[in-house]
């Protein structure tokens, strides 16, 4: 791992622990701290996910034409003073326009260091490298969010305005790490002829792989990341009888399983194919919804249908350790030469689609129909896996399970790939 590496993981780090200390407490900061009601706390959540939508196809652009540097600087920038400013609003304006300034910044922070990492890591290194950010930020997150427990009263609007005082000076400290960052120069658009950005665009939909696979992500993170804190939470709730604190576990359960499974399943993700390793994703995510579903319509005994729900989590966490190192690298391997920003751009596009409709769509229904709820996820799960053997079927060899290449370097008999390369000539 080079210095630029090493530096892009850490910046990954304090992101995430950043993030980690606010966002669990929004919903309480907004609504009973600064007594601005449910109504605006739940725009607060909506307009997230309405700043990302927007920024994010002018981000790839971005990207693309000056570089995933000064496009993430910016995005920092802009996040840390939405995170002050949040933290010292008291009306329901400034807190959306701040909430605004930090959704954008944070949603386009995503496809800026991931096309660091692309430009930083050869196609046999990426999978590491995606693992490792995604072992990261979850670490960043969970230590984040135990410190911030820690440190919130919500008798007091003053702890509330350090938390989200530290949590713009960790956006300002990556600032100062990620500006010595020095990666390998990528081609930009502008030094491909007759390549704009609205080609680029259209050339993006006319790749069947990349369509494939976005639809694939919407439904991915549609019917994991998207249920986590709304529809899995508000059926645990209501239909198993969980506790808040059980939730809270869960939760931690979750991160657990994704930093002692990552790098464990790390090797067999490597040697397998893509496409299947998503499928088998699908699988390993309807046996969570199923396992959910016993708990909260299995009439078994509490204690029992605790440890369910526990676990529901848990599977979800090991298909989560399965994906990081799958998904990222794929969406860089299908860019041709100096899109990557675009495609990775394009993807958060979908991501952010994705999380603002599952909670809308679950949140209702895992509180009120409980097995109709628990049966269109299995379902969702189970397309998954459909949706990942479709795709397959569009990738190259090489796309579908990189360890193919570096297979070639030498021949059945032990020669040296040189001596390939003259013979193939």
């Amino acid at each position: 791992m080079g210095a630029a590496m090493r530096r892009i993981h850490v910046g990954n780090a304090l992101s995430a622990f950043g993030l980690g200390f606010t966002v669990p407490y929004l919903y309480v900061y907004v609504a009973q701290v600064r007594g601005l009601g449910s109504v605006t706390a739940g725009l607060v959540l909506a307009v997230f996910a309405v700043a990302a939508l927007v920024v994010l196809p002018f981000a790839g652009r971005a990207i693309v034409r000056r570089g995933p540097l000064p496009v993430l600087l910016a995005a920092l920038v802009t996040a840390a003073l939405g995170a002050l400013s949040l933290g010292l609003s008291a009306s329901a304006a400034t807190v959306l326009s701040s909430a605004a300034a930090l959704g954008a910044g944070q949603a386009v922070m995503q496809p800026a260091l991931a096309t660091m990492i692309v430009d930083c890591s050869p196609s046999e290194t990426r999978s590491r490298a995606f693992a490792t950010q995604f072992f990261l930020q979850n670490l960043g997150l969970g230590v984040g969010g135990l410190i911030g427990g820690h440190l919130v009263d919500t008798s007091s609007a003053a702890s509330f305005t350090l938390l989200f005082a530290i949590e713009a000076a960790m956006f300002l400290v990556l600032v100062a790490v990620m500006a010595t960052v020095r990666t390998p120069r990528a081609p930009r658009m502008e030094e491909a002829p007759g390549r704009s950005a609205g080609g680029s665009w259209k050339q993006l939909l006319g790749n069947r792989a990349m369509v494939q696979l976005c639809v694939l992500g919407f439904v991915l993170f549609f019917a994991c990341y998207g249920q986590f804190e709304s529809g899995l939470s508000a059926y645990g709730v209501e239909a198993a009888g969980i506790s808040t604190s059980t939730l809270g576990t869960a939760l931690a359960a979750n991160t657990l399983v994704i930093v002692i499974a990552q790098f464990a399943v790390l090797k067999f993700v490597e040697r397998r194919k893509r496409s299947r390793v998503i499928a088998a994703v699908g699988l390993i995510w309807a046996v969570a919804w199923a396992v959910a579903g016993y708990a909260g319509l299995g009439h078994g005994s509490q204690a029992m249908a605790t440890a369910a729900f526990i676990s529901t989590y848990a599977l979800f966490g090991l298909g989560e350790a399965l994906l990081s190192p799958t998904v990222a690298p794929l969406v860089a391997d299908l860019a041709p030469a100096g899109l990557a920003g675009q495609y990775n751009s394009a993807f958060a596009l979908v991501k952010q689609l994705a999380l603002a409709i599952g909670p809308a769509v679950g949140g209702p229904l895992g509180a009120s129909l409980h097995a109709p709820y628990i049966v269109a996820f299995l379902l969702f799960s189970l397309g998954i896996t459909v949706l990942a053997v479709r795709l397959g079927r569009q990738l190259t060899d090489v796309q579908n399970q990189p360890s193919l290449a570096r297979s070639r370097v030498v021949t059945q008999s032990g020669a040296p790939a040189e001596s390939v390369a003259a013979a193939e000539a």
